[in-house]
This record gives C-alpha cells, structure tokens and sequence, in this order.
C-alpha cells in the first residue's frame, strides 16, 4: 500500500500568519484569544475571539482575486500557498510543479461558508431590496468554494471536493485525503481547512446557543479541561497540508516533515449538538485510526485533544481516551486555549501541530487549566515538566455538532516503513 508523507504545511491563525511563527506561538504557550475588534461586540455578550490579525489580501490574495472571495477562502489561498512553497513545489515565477496536475487534488475543510458575506448581503437586501444583491452572493457564501477557489489558483486538476461535518471538517478532509493517495487514486494533495466567523451573526449565534465564554480575561476565556471551564472561544483561520505520495516526494527529492498513517471516522448518533456522555463515537474513531496505522495504543505518544472547553465534550473526550488508551496512559492537551476553536478548520491548524510537535521533538501544553477537572483526570495533561517528549506516532482529534468524529494518526519520519 502506498505510503503517504507530509512535505509542506501553511498556517494562517491567531498566534501567527505563517507556519513557523504560529508554531513558535503554539510551543512557547501565547495565548492567541485578544479582545475582539472586527465588530462592536458589545450586545452579544461576548468580548474575546481568536482573531487573525494583520492579514492584507492584497499582499496575501491579490485585490482583484480578493474582491471575489469572502474571508474563508482567502484565509484558505494564502495557507495553501504556503504549504507549496514550503512543499518545494513551487517554481521561481510562482508557478505550481507536480507530475501531473491531473492527479494533484485538493480536500479541504469548513463548517458555514462564506458567514461575513451572508451577513453583509442579507442586511443589504433587508435595507436596499433584493436588486441590491451582490452577483457574486452565491460564489462567495457557498462553501465549497474553499476548495474550488484553491483548485483554481493553484492549477490542481484532481479532484476538488470540500468536507462539511461541523468542528470535525478539516480532520476528515485531511484524513480523506490521505485515504485518495493510500489507495493510489492521486499523487499530491491539499487538505485541511479554513474557517472565518468571527462576527456579529456567528457570534450571536454560537452565544445563542450558551457555547461560548464570557469571559472577559483572554487568559481566563478558554480553559480545556479546567473545573472552572464555560465555553468555547470562537477562532478563525485556516490550515493545510501537502500530502505526498512517498514515490512522487522521492521522485523531486523533497524534505518529508513527517507521515500520516491512521484514519478513523464514525458518528455518534446520538444528539445535535452534544456528544455521546461515554465517549462511544469518539471511541470507536479514534480505535479505527489505530486500526488503519496497524498499532497498537502504546505506540501513540501524543493526542491533541478537540478539548473545547465545554462541560460535554472535555468529559467525554477524557472517557473516549481512557476506553482506547486506559486511564493516564498517554499525554494529552488541546490547544484551543491558545487559539481559540476555529470550528471547520479546527483539525487543519491542529494537524499543523501535531506535525509540528513530531518535527520538534516537544509537546504543545494544556493553556489555560488552572485545577483539572476530576470527571477529565482520567487523562495526563501535557504541562512544562512533562512537554519534553519526542513522540513517535500523534493522533488528533476532532468531533463535531451532529455526531461527527475524526481521528487522524501522524508519525515521525523514517525512511524504513
């Protein structure tokens, strides 16, 4: 069966707008959540969000193209352009080179689409009339357009498919992706996700919904299996990957940052919006990627958590974790206490991490708990004393509204198999 290797890796997020700043954020334990400044968020109650800052589509899109695209998606052009230069396949005129476009594909991620372009256009009509719509509405707000507007920029023939499954999108994209290169069906892949919602109808509506902290205190807001945890902090941003197969990353003599190996995906099926108490979905999900990667649970090092900092999901993903692994047998954090949760494209910017931390040598900390949980001690948190591991296989974790989840398992490079 081929084998599937990670050779570039774009970060656009809160703690940096490129990949080793971000990561440099991530292993140094910034804290990305600021006071929000996209909108005056005054009447919804919420004051924080793990924003990108500094981001200039001229520079990073160009105007013209940037005109044409809500914010997801030119989060998602200017991470992917990244992971290709740092992938080397890239040329001196910028131009995209693989063996054969028509087996470069592009999977990636996101949860609502094109949401600022939604709120933007619905209050237009509701004030102007329906002539006033913009024609480039439906373009913009679809959401499959982050992987069609990718495909388009960067020449990608293959296939072009975007995943939708709530907070577990970029995790099935990317292990979807890798399962299209596995199989011999593609050659290079782009996978992971983008997500931009932070504002006014996407946070009313999460805060509708009593998902999100209140805090006021960026430090305080996102707290991952703390007693003391309220809410998760809504983020923004996009990651992706290259995914290779290991003959054609050979063929160019490109540098391997490391490989993905497991992939496991099942659903709950048991409420809307809340996961199964005992963790069974996220059991079963996280068993099948060991499953698929051919090892067993002692092998896996590090498990970056989905970890929301929400009363259901912290709990149950520490039984989930216990039911496959056995209680406080692998070192556990989520780092969404550092950046926030940026829903679709929470498992792209995690695997970034997680590939960071097997190139590293080091674990990313749990941010944020001050006093763990007793129904989340079923798990070992990684904190400054434990950190300095240098793992060998890495599984993140994501799981999303409607009983989503998704595992993917990541392992160190070596040239034997």
């Amino acid at each position: 069966m081929t084998r599937v290797v990670i050779t570039g890796m774009g970060a656009v997020a809160p703690l940096g707008n490129d990949t080793e700043t971000f990561l440099n954020g991530i292993f140094n334990s910034e804290v990305g959540i600021r006071p929000i400044t996209k909108f005056d968020a005054s009447e919804t109650g919420i004051t924080v969000a793990g924003e990108v800052a500094d981001f200039d589509v001229k520079l990073r899109v160009g105007k013209r193209d940037g005109r044409k695209m809500d914010l997801f998606a030119q989060y998602a052009i200017d991470a992917s352009d990244q992971a290709l230069e740092n992938a080397g396949l890239k040329d001196e005129e910028g131009n995209v080179n693989v063996a054969d476009p028509k087996r470069f594909g592009v999977l990636l991620g996101n949860g609502i689409g094109g949401l600022t372009t939604i709120q933007e256009q619905v209050i237009k009509m509701h004030d102007k009339g329906p002539q006033r719509v913009s024609p480039l509405f439906v373009p913009m707000s679809i959401p499959n357009m982050v992987s069609g507007n990718v495909s388009l920029r960067f020449g990608a023939k293959g296939i072009n498919a975007t995943i939708v499954t709530a907070c577990a999108s970029a995790t099935n994209a990317v292990g979807e992706a890798f399962w299209k290169i596995q199989s011999g069906k593609t050659d290079v892949m782009l996978a992971g996700g983008a997500e931009a919602t932070v504002n006014e109808i996407g946070i009313a509506g999460f805060a509708a919904l009593t998902a999100l902290s209140t805090e006021a205190d960026p430090a305080q807001a996102s707290k991952p299996f703390d007693k003391n945890r309220h809410g998760f902090v809504l983020g923004e941003g996009s990651g992706v990957l290259v995914l290779e197969s290991l003959e054609h990353a050979q063929a160019r003599g490109a540098k391997i940052l490391g490989e993905i190996v497991g992939y496991g995906a099942t659903s709950d099926a048991y409420h809307m919006t809340s996961p199964a108490p005992d963790g069974e979905g996220a059991t079963r999900a996280m068993q099948a990627a060991l499953d698929d990667a051919n090892i067993k649970a002692e092998q896996v090092s590090y498990i970056n958590a989905h970890g929301t900092a929400t009363g259901a999901n912290d709990g149950s993903e520490a039984h989930a974790i216990a039911n496959v692994f056995g209680a406080n047998n692998v070192l556990v954090s989520s780092t969404k206490g550092m950046t926030g949760h940026l829903l679709g494209a929470a498992g792209a910017i995690e695997s970034v991490i997680s590939v960071g931390a097997l190139v590293r040598e080091e674990l990313p900390v749990n941010v944020g708990v001050d006093e763990q949980d007793d129904d989340t001690k079923l798990v070992d948190l990684v904190n400054e004393e434990n950190r300095h591991v240098a793992p060998e296989y890495v599984m993140s974790n994501s799981f999303g509204f409607g009983g989503h989840n998704a595992v993917v398992v990541f392992k160190k490079w070596h040239e034997e198999a």
